[in-house]
């Protein structure tokens, strides 16, 4: 199998989180975590003047289009595909064409490979999020997408945590 590539996705005008939602739910349900590592809707801070208070806020940076890290094959073509509100790949005619190097580079996509100092079995302490400040072991490490789990005790039971390597801090 070759690498994974980012391609982009036309959706319905303001489809595009609704669309991410569902791709996710879509790789979930057809275990499809290894091939469609990714699904992104790009955002950018933006500083508004309202009343003469700014105010910060989220918006799209390319409205009507999903980004997406997978590596392409018929299975992972159809489920993006067919998922609801995605009007096609961009490419010509029914050929995705992924996003080149120097593309991904401009809209601030790193491609690097990050050497990584977490094992399994390696305590760690979480840095940010609704978790901060908690520590647990990692129990899974998913280096292509760049995250790892832990268990926390969540309502009385051990459940696991999804997070980003930068989320977190190995412990001594």
């Amino acid at each position: 199998m070759s690498e994974a590539k980012w391609y982009v996705v036309h959706t319905y005008s303001g489809y595009e989180n609704k669309v991410k939602a569902n791709i996710d739910k879509a790789i979930e349900n057809r275990h499809l975590e290894d091939q469609i590592l990714e699904v992104r809707v790009p955002m950018q801070e933006v500083i508004e003047l309202k009343n003469g208070v700014q105010k910060a806020s989220q918006k799209k940076m390319f409205p009507g289009y999903v980004m997406i890290h997978m590596f392409m094959n018929d299975d992972t073509w159809y489920v993006v595909r067919n998922t609801r509100g995605v009007t096609g790949f961009v490419g010509p005619g029914s050929k995705p064409v992924p996003l080149e190097e120097e593309e991904m580079n401009r809209l601030g996509i790193r491609q690097e490979n990050v050497i990584v100092g977490f094992e399994v079995g390696d305590t760690v302490t979480v840095l940010s999020g609704a978790w901060e400040g908690t520590v647990g072991v990692i129990q899974s490490l998913n280096e292509q997408k760049q995250s790892l789990s832990i268990n926390v005790e969540l309502f009385g039971r051990e459940t696991p945590v999804e997070l980003g390597f930068a989320e977190v801090r190995k412990m001594d």
